[in-house]
């Protein structure tokens, strides 16, 4: 069984997937983490996230796994453990960028597909229900307001001792929805068949439960 989870950024797309993904023994198969990895590939390797040409000059060269160690996800590029690196603000601003480029999206595609074809999965990213696997048993379109997206993450890196900025952080988030949604391939949208929930006044565990009950519904 494939579940999809596809919304903007900073919905808490992952944080959701992952408890699912253990309540109901699936294997959870983070994709925005593929494409944080391309683009921290670029970014450490002086190649301009925003220069296409450049960027699929480089993609043959580049290898991604996703690995779990006692329930914890490892994201390995070119066999280097990158899974702390990849969280950067940086890194996410400029995966939404790459995100755009055909040969990255195909490069990733068949890799995601596979691992759905031999496993439960459950998947979250922009266009999974769309794009990815448009056949998933479930589908959710998770998303919350740009305000309290950006609450949200401001809270998260104030507890890691990060200064920043919430006004920004929302200017910032707004910007990559733009981007998401106005990109020509496979921009952010929700599937015709998927389930729309708003999150902005949802706990973690309502979020969890609603997404586990509509999975179960579909079984």
């Amino acid at each position: 069984m494939n579940i999809a989870i596809d919304g903007p950024a900073g919905a808490g797309k992952s944080s959701i997937a992952k408890l699912v993904a253990k309540d109901l023994d699936f294997i959870y198969v983070d994709t925005g983490a593929m494409f944080r990895a391309m683009a921290y590939f670029f970014l450490t390797n002086g190649v301009d996230p925003r220069d296409e040409e450049a960027v699929s000059s480089k993609c043959a060269g580049i290898r991604i796994r996703i690995e779990y160690a006692e329930g914890v996800q490892h994201i390995y590029l070119n066999d280097e453990d990158v899974s702390t690196e990849i969280r950067q603000e940086e890194v996410g601003k400029n995966a939404s960028v790459i995100a755009s480029y055909p040969v990255i999206r195909t490069k990733l595609l068949e890799l995601q597909r596979a691992m759905a074809a031999e496993h439960d999965v459950i998947m979250d990213g922009r266009d999974i229900g769309t794009v990815v696997l448009p056949d998933a048993e479930a589908k959710i379109f998770l998303t919350a307001s740009s305000r309290v997206r950006a609450e949200r993450r401001y809270k998260e890196l104030r507890e890691k001792g990060v200064d920043c900025d919430l006004d920004q952080i929302e200017e910032d988030i707004i910007e990559r929805d733009r981007q998401d949604m106005n990109r020509e391939i496979a921009p952010l949208k929700q599937a015709e068949d998927a389930v729309f929930v708003d999150t902005s006044y949802m706990s973690i565990e309502e979020v969890v439960k609603t997404i586990r009950e509509i999975a179960e519904a579909k079984r």
